[in-house]
């Protein structure tokens, strides 16, 4: 499929650099047969009592790390662990050999182990175990995506991670969660909505551009994931009683799949996922799907493309431009019913 067919134009001033206050004010787009303009905070009364809403509890670790080494400064995105390594993103990358010594802070170091044909590097520390995230808090910075184009502040290391965030691992936001309060949770609750925590720890790849032509050359990064006895419980119980299974971002709807047996229903799992949802894909549980506004020709475009039709979601977008909605992972979100 030519990757060319999820394309559209944005302007740069739709791009949101920051979320608005409190987090469930934000614009909130249904899309179905028709396209009703909300806000968040409305999501209980577009919701029916006994469906479940699952949730990516994965939290966000200050992934981007400020080096020196030989004198000279780089930056690292740490973005994908490999046992007691790391496979990392660094600017500049050349001047990085095998064997160089990376200093992060006192007593926080790592050696280059090696690169990656593609230009990434695999990184060791010298600090491991829970030292090595007490030395991250210390001196990691939190992995702001790269199309908010400013450095990262102090509201940052709470705006950009959700209230239910319980699991270390994920270097970006699963970003539909952040439009949840307590107060929300609560209506959802009083509504009778059930809820349900998976996790998937969601990786710098989740930002990296399709550079070729048609998505079938496309490689798909891996990201572990999590599925609990409790959690494949409930959601096959809500199932069975006639409840709508509702995923909160992409993250969890690709676990859901990833997961899901061919007539939906769920075991307890855990292990890696590379799962590339496009157009002709066959979904096999969810049924309802709360999500931010994807990149033009991203595989998340792509993938609610698959979900709510490729018409309609070029369609939606372009209402959401045209109506000042804001994009991306501090902007505003959308509720999809899973095409026929």
């Amino acid at each position: 499929m030519r990757v060319d067919m999820f394309n559209f134009e944005l302007p740069a001033e739709r791009i949101a650099t920051a979320p608005v206050t409190p987090r469930d004010a934000a614009k909130l787009l249904h899309v179905r047969e028709a396209l009703d303009d909300r806000i968040v905070r409305e999501l209980p009364s577009l919701l029916n009592p006994g469906d479940i809403m699952v949730f990516n509890d994965s939290r966000v670790i200050p992934a981007r790390l400020h080096a020196s080494v030989g004198g000279k400064q780089t930056e690292i995105l740490l973005h994908q662990p490999l046992g007691e390594m790391w496979r990392a993103f660094a600017r500049p990358a050349k001047k990085l050999k095998e064997g160089m010594e990376l200093t992060f802070g006192e007593g926080f170091t790592a050696t280059v182990e090696g690169r990656t044909e593609d230009g990434q590097v695999v990184l060791s520390f010298a600090t491991r175990g829970a030292a090595f995230m007490e030395k991250l808090l210390k001196y990691g910075h939190m992995p702001l995506p790269p199309y908010i184009k400013r450095e990262e502040n102090a509201a940052d290391q709470t705006n950009y991670q959700t209230i239910y965030a319980r699991h270390d691992g994920s270097v970006a936001a699963p970003t539909a969660g952040l439009h949840f309060t307590d107060e929300l949770l609560t209506a959802l609750d009083i509504r009778g909505i059930k809820t349900a925590f998976v996790t998937l720890h969601v990786g710098a790849g989740t930002f990296q551009p399709v550079k070729v032509e048609d998505t079938d050359d496309h490689v798909m990064h891996h990201e572990w994931c999590m599925v609990s006895a409790a959690a494949a419980q409930s959601i096959n119980e809500a199932r069975a009683a006639g409840g709508k299974v509702v995923a909160v971002g992409t993250t969890s709807l690709r676990i859901l799949e990833s997961v899901a047996a061919e007539d939906g229903t769920l075991a307890a799992w855990s292990g890696e996922t590379d799962i590339f949802i496009t157009p002709g894909y066959r979904f096999k549980i969810v049924d309802k799907l709360l999500t931010n506004f994807h990149l033009p020709k991203s595989t998340l475009f792509m993938l609610v493309s698959a979900f709510a039709g490729r018409e309609r979601m070029q369609a939606a977008y372009a209402h959401a431009i045209a109506n000042d909605y804001r994009f991306y992972s501090y902007g505003d979100t959308s509720l999809l019913e899973r095409a026929a």
